[in-house]
């Protein structure tokens, strides 16, 4: 009885983004019928688009792999109460100084790739590090701060792959750096797939925070700033060093995220390769679907890239326009809104009902 309860609690944040994605899909099924095409026809190109066969297979879970690192870095800070939007900005960072670190560290191949690793999660931890403390110190709302800290990041790794570390050997002139050395490349998990390394990482990531944030001190210290920060005050939890210690490793995995799609995917820093897919706010979108829960974020963020990949084969093979997908994701932004109002006006109406108030 006790294995079964445990089996459900697993289950139970895997449930919610399903249900998320198959009420999107009963509303995209209304908008193929206005377009006049065959609904079930229409959606069975979109799946064999995302799981028809092993190659379409791997390229959903290549695309997951950053959607899934992104989402972990902000369920974590979420867990802790923090809104942390700047998951784009993160990730480019530590994408552009891996990048760097992979062309520039001297040594064997080996030492360059750690060295790339630990400069994209650094770069984007002290990235989302200065807006957790820009809010401790003269209490900048980091909802604004990292939002606007993304464009800041975007625009210098822009500048940097366009000016003193460009790619000039080629005649594209393109704003990219040169490409990388063999030796740093993530192995690619089936020959001739895109799958590669990185998303063997991202799901190890996904079940380490997941035992972090339930069975040690750090995640539970993590967990009770964010349900009331309060009460953890009062309990002892150091609040600031808690929220520091969250924005770090939040930014950190985010830039994880752009280390493995330019080591695992690009090979080089190409300037709008990882903010024009919209990798970060679909990973946002993933972590508010599982409630911030570790492995409800990675099946909700493969669910995600299944439907964009799924999309493309639809919009190959039919009639219906690609915006579909952007109708489903609406739809889904939409459900996460609701359930956030749902709770809000449950906690209004159990204070009410503690004051006295109807």
């Amino acid at each position: 009885m006790n294995l079964q309860r445990k089996i459900q609690q697993l289950l139970k944040p895997m449930l919610q983004p399903m249900i998320a994605v198959l009420i999107g899909l009963v509303t995209g099924a209304l908008a193929i019928a206005l377009v006049g095409e065959s609904i079930m026809n229409t959606y069975k190109v979109m799946w064999d688009g995302a799981f028809g066969n092993f190659y379409f297979l791997t390229a959903t879970l290549a695309r997951a792999t950053p959607i899934i690192l992104v989402g972990l870095g902000l369920a974590l800070a979420f867990r802790a109460g923090v809104f942390n939007m700047g998951a784009e900005g993160q990730m480019v960072l530590g994408a552009v100084c891996a990048a760097l670190a992979a062309l520039y560290v001297p040594g064997a191949g080996i030492v360059k790739l750690l060295s790339a690793f630990l400069a994209g999660f650094i770069a984007g931890g002290l990235w989302s590090l200065l807006a957790g403390w820009m809010e401790v110190k003269y209490k900048v709302q980091l909802l604004i701060s990292t939002l606007l800290l993304n464009y800041v990041a975007v625009l210098f790794a822009g500048y940097l792959v366009a000016e003193p570390f460009q790619d000039k050997s080629g005649s594209a002139a393109l704003a990219q750096t040169p490409m990388l050395d063999q030796a740093v490349w993530l192995p690619k998990l089936f020959a001739g797939m895109s799958v590669h390394m990185g998303f063997v990482i991202a799901v190890i990531g996904a079940v380490i925070l997941y035992v972090v944030l339930q069975f040690t001190s750090s995640g539970y210290e993590v967990r009770m700033l964010g349900k009331n920060p309060f009460f953890a005050e009062y309990g002892g939890i150091n609040k600031h060093k808690v929220l520091l210690f969250s924005m770090f490793f939040s930014g950190g995995i985010s830039g994880l995220a752009g280390t493995v799609e330019v080591l695992g995917s690009q090979y080089r820093y190409v300037e709008g390769a990882l903010t024009v897919p919209g990798y970060a706010w679909t990973g946002l979108m993933a972590a508010l679907l599982a409630n911030s829960n570790p492995l409800g974020t990675a099946v909700a963020a493969i669910l995600l890239a299944a439907l964009q990949t799924g999309a493309m084969g639809m919009e190959r093979n039919t009639e219906v326009p690609l915006e579909i997908a952007s109708v489903i994701q609406g739809v889904l932004i939409l459900f996460v809104t609701a359930k956030f109002t749902l709770s809000w006006w449950k906690v209004k109406k159990k204070a009410g009902d503690v004051n006295g108030a109807v």
